[in-house]
């Protein structure tokens, strides 16, 4: 009681002290305000539950706190653009009593950043209307920061107005663009009844800024409806993402937001989106949705602008994900045009018609590939895009559809054709039941553990394959990128411990080994009368963490390949690894397994193959040039203020996008499946795109190579039943 009071008194005298600064723009909340009176109450949860129940059992102490606040001021102004640092200065007073306001259920940041920021924003538009009244000088050789983290906060108003108009102009420099190139079209294709009278460049810059000021008007305008409880909103979300990035507080009205993280898709363009840093990132596109088969969208990419159709686009950086959500969703058959920035900064509009998702496409799917050589090898290929399983079928006693079952089935042809190796593609696969990844990895194995789980109260669970029955013993080709995640890792953690499989593809994949729970806040409230601050919301709390036989965790780091292939996407910072506040990878006791074979895999040897052939190949030649000018485009966060520039950058960032359109991703899935075929077009489709896709032709010359070190020629047959 004595320490609890020793820190009272500092609390006290902070606010205070606060409530007394020259300039300050609020009195303090109190008892009687309804906010801060339910603000009370989410604390007192949250206390209680996050420190118990999450896996780290972090303290809610000063550390906490600090790292709670840099994540609140990301979320209110992730770009530096509305506070100054005199605000800023005036918060972090706040920065090491986060703690003490929750657990004392004193919560009043919340309260004095959303009368900062009511403050600022009006004084804002004010200044973009200003800057917006007179033209931009397109010539001048300046230039714009379009990293945040390499900005600090402006110090005075001029310095705010000169990062505004550095802003307003680039923005109003693509809206020219986008005039001048329109206008080239109707000059080509006139359309009938549309005004063919051409616009002067003096016309097109006037409506460039005309457009420009319209969205950002927009975004005041939503910013200004904000409300004290959206305040206190990131404010609890900061303080359970100071835990680790999957841990969130979700306030009722974001049961949309819940509904996208946990089932994986959005109506209408299907694709998984998070909030990060004040941007809207595509998380993973869903196999089969109309995003897949539109082609363009991809994991990692960042959602700019969103337009409807032909309408002009609404500017959506920070914007609240449920705002975001409510832009791109819309009916069947209707077009959505996108505005993204890829990770090497190049930026694309990306039109994408609205549809249901086609089941058929997300499917396990298999193929014998061509034989490459003379040696007329058979190589098998199954490419599993999620690990599904109707869970509402199967608990009603029915026979729902799972993707170990598809798997098995697909292996059982392939078996049949006579097929002397296999590759198996995880490439791009996010997860899905934990259950098939233990039950697939054992279609390979005979029975023994997969992965061991380990809660936060340090109990220990190993799941095993217990069905000493193999569906094929021959030998086995992995593929993984950096977008392969949870369950992937685990199959591909699995099979690389038992020397099962050799692993290839990407410098590591995601690196996602934990696993969330759900908390309602509503069901922890022990206090009576107090249903009138009802619904308070929920957490999603981590709770699990994933260890490989071996004993060390997928998470953070990854599966590191047995051979890795360059890639166009290795300098995206993709994965756990690059999140802030991501669980470490650690090392628990390896549990008892026996190796698929005890001389183990000529890894050496397949290695330095593979080497070689890279080496001499064309295309991964192509490959690793493309990754090496993406690196460096991402390198260069300044972006050129002058016209001409910015016209020739889009120009080269066309002819790339348009060299080799489809193939960013190597997915055989991408296009979905095409109605318009039967099924034996559609095979020879299938085909023909794994015959471009230069990782699983590798991943065939790695198997040939196996096959000629390990004297296997036909492990697959019934003959042949030895191990590898």
């Amino acid at each position: 009681m004595k320490r609890i009071r020793r820190k009272v008194i500092p609390v006290l005298l902070v606010i205070t002290g606060l409530w007394f600064l020259p300039g300050t723009v609020s009195g303090l909340r109190g008892p009687g305000d309804f906010d801060f009176n339910r603000g009370k109450l989410i604390a007192h949860v949250m206390r209680q539950q996050l420190p118990r129940h999450h896996f780290s059992h972090k303290d809610i102490d000063d550390q906490l706190s600090k790292t709670a606040f840099d994540i609140l001021l990301k979320k209110v102004d992730s770009q530096k653009r509305f506070l100054l640092q005199s605000d800023v200065d005036r918060l972090t007073s706040f920065a090491e009593r986060i703690d003490d306001e929750v657990n004392l259920g004193e919560i009043q940041l919340p309260g004095v950043v959303s009368d900062v920021m009511a403050e600022r924003v009006p004084k804002v538009q004010a200044m973009v209307k200003a800057i917006m009244d007179e033209p931009f000088d397109f010539t001048a050789d300046e230039y714009l920061e379009t990293e945040a983290k390499n900005l600090t906060y402006c110090v005075t108003d001029k310095e705010l107005v000169d990062r505004w108009r550095r802003v307003l102009k680039y923005q109003t420099m693509i809206r020219y663009l986008n005039i001048e190139e329109d206008e080239e079209t109707k000059k080509k294709e006139p359309k009938e009844g549309e005004d063919s009278t051409p616009l002067n460049e003096e016309e097109m810059r006037a409506k460039a800024r005309e457009k420009v000021l319209k969205n950002f008007d927009e975004l005041f305008s939503r910013m200004s409806k904000e409300s004290e409880r959206d305040y206190y909103d990131r404010y609890f979300d900061a303080l359970a993402n100071a835990f680790d990035p999957h841990t969130t507080y979700m306030p009722p009205a974001s049961k949309e937001d819940f509904d996208i993280s946990m089932r994986g898709s959005l109506e209408g363009i299907g694709a998984l989106l998070r909030e990060e840093d004040g941007y809207i990132k595509v998380v993973r596109v869903i196999p089969g949705s109309a995003a897949s088969r539109q082609g363009e969208l991809q994991a990692e990419d960042i959602i700019l602008e969103v337009a409807q159709a032909s309408d002009e686009p609404v500017e959506i950086t920070d914007m609240k994900l449920r705002d975001a959500v409510g832009l791109i969703r819309g009916e069947k058959g209707t077009e959505v045009r996108l505005t993204i920035r890829k990770p090497d900064g190049t930026r694309k509009v990306i039109p994408i018609i609205r549809d249901v998702v086609q089941l058929e496409a997300t499917f396990v799917r298999g193929t014998v590939l061509e034989p490459g050589d003379e040696s007329n090898l058979r190589i098998g290929y199954v490419k599993i895009p999620a690990f599904y399983r109707d869970f509402e079928k199967t608990r009603n006693g029915g026979e729902g559809r799972n993707s170990t079952d598809d798997v098995r089935a697909e292996l059982d042809k392939l078996t049949a054709k006579g097929v002397d190796a296999l590759v198996l593609d995880l490439r791009n696969n996010g997860g899905g039941a934990l259950t098939d990844a233990v039950s697939i990895a054992g279609l390979f194995i005979e029975s023994g553990p997969v992965v061991q789980v380990k809660s936060s109260n340090d109990g220990m669970k190993v799941l095993k394959d217990t069905d000493e029955t193999i569906s094929y013993r021959g030998p086995l080709v992995l593929l993984v990128n950096k977008f392969s995640a949870s369950a992937s890792e685990i199959l591909a953690g699995a099979l690389q411990d038992y020397g099962r499989a050799v692993i290839v593809g990407s410098d590591h994949t995601h690196g996602k080994g934990t696993v969330q729970t759900l908390f309602d806040l509503d069901r922890s409230l022990s206090f009576r009368k107090m249903d009138q601050y009802k619904p308070l919301g929920a957490m999603k709390i981590t709770i699990q963490k994933f260890y490989r036989v071996s004993g060390a965790s997928t998470q953070f780091r990854g599966i590191i390949p047995d051979i890795v292939l360059p890639d166009r996407f290795q300098h995206v910072k993709s994965g756990e690894q690059y999140l802030d506040n991501s669980l470490p990878w650690d090392t628990v006791k390896a549990t008892d397994y026996d190796e698929w074979s005890p001389k183990g895999l000529p890894l050496d040897i397949l290695k330095a193959k593979s080497r070689e052939r890279v080496a001499s190949s064309e295309e991964f030649r192509e490959i690793a040039e493309e990754a090496e000018r993406a690196r460096k485009r991402t390198e260069t966060t300044l972006q050129s203020l002058r016209l001409e520039t910015v016209r020739q950058e889009r120009e080269e960032a066309r002819s790339v996008r348009e060299g080799r359109h489809g193939e960013d991703m190597g997915d055989a899935h991408s296009e979905g499946a095409d109605t318009e075929l039967d099924d034996e077009a559609e095979e020879e489709k299938f085909r023909e795109k794994l015959r471009e896709d230069a990782y699983v032709l590798e991943g065939a010359e790695i198997l040939r190579d196996l096959l000629t070190e390990t004297r296997v020629v036909s492990s697959s047959s019934p003959r042949a039943g030895q191990k590898m």
